[in-house]
């Protein structure tokens, strides 16, 4: 029987390496494990490696079979082992392994106390380069702005909207996911929740307006918190409020340092 011909591992000519080769947008299901506990949950995956100048093509199969043998929920430990894996299983010194996924928090109305689950976009991201490994969390948390100039200027009232705040960050320790969560909620004019009762839609209408927030104040207030913590080197926050009363929305952006 002929052998099968491994054209991959073929030599390629034209002398250009690849920094990032490999697959994208692979759904698959994760459990996640955090300070919290454990759930399950469907990933976006982006999983690629440095290719050398003088290989044709990586080995597209390998990344989908090291995701099947997978048994380990995924968390900042388990993310740096899979990509060093990754990274030595496809033969290359550098290699990057991006997860998206929902993340859920059960959450509590303020007033009757009914529990309800919130949504957060979250991507963990880990990256071998040249032998050392880094890792950047990102989170989108929806919140409630409400706007200052529209509270004093008016007799009544004051426009609010639905925010998304989105916070990207490096540290040189483990941050939590629930800690971005809390840290973002904090400081806006009033948090979400999935479900309310009337005597908790009063409490939050209510604290939005006694607690007006900017764009700009939104991503000030974020940022001033992630400088005083020492774990944290570098991020970026961004605000993007959908405003109630244009047909576009506004937006703020700090990156740090």
């Amino acid at each position: 029987m002929n052998a099968i011909a491994d054209v991959q591992s073929s030599r390629d000519l034209r002398n250009l390496p690849i920094n990032q080769v490999g697959i994208k947008d692979l759904r698959f299901p994760v459990r996640i494990q955090s300070a919290e506990g454990e759930q399950s949950s469907v990933a976006r995956l982006t999983m690629t490696v440095y290719l050398p100048a003088d290989q044709k093509g990586t080995h597209m199969s390998r990344f989908v079979a090291l995701m099947e043998r997978q048994t380990e929920a995924l968390s900042f430990g388990s993310l740096k082992n899979l990509t060093e894996e990754m990274v030595a299983l496809l033969d290359s010194h550098s290699g990057r392994i991006s997860v998206s996924f929902p993340f859920f928090r059960k959450k509590t109305a303020p007033v009757s106390g009914i529990q309800s689950l919130l949504d957060y976009d979250v991507t963990l991201t880990g990256e071998v380069k040249n032998g050392a490994y880094s890792h950047t969390l990102k989170i989108t948390v929806p919140v409630t702005s409400l706007c200052p100039c529209s509270k004093e200027i008016s007799q009544y009232g004051a426009h609010n909207q639905r925010s998304h705040v989105t916070v990207s960050l490096t540290a040189n320790a483990e941050v939590g996911i629930e800690e971005v969560i809390d840290c973002v909620e904090a400081q806006s004019s009033c948090q979400l929740y999935g479900l309310l009762k009337r005597p908790d839609e009063k409490y939050v209408t209510e604290k939005a307006y006694e607690n007006p927030k900017f764009v700009e104040d939104m991503v000030r207030d974020v940022a001033t918190v992630l400088i005083a913590d020492a774990r944290v080197e570098s991020f970026v926050v961004e605000s993007e409020n959908f405003e109630s009363i244009h047909n576009h929305s506004a937006y703020a952006y700090i990156a740090y340092p």
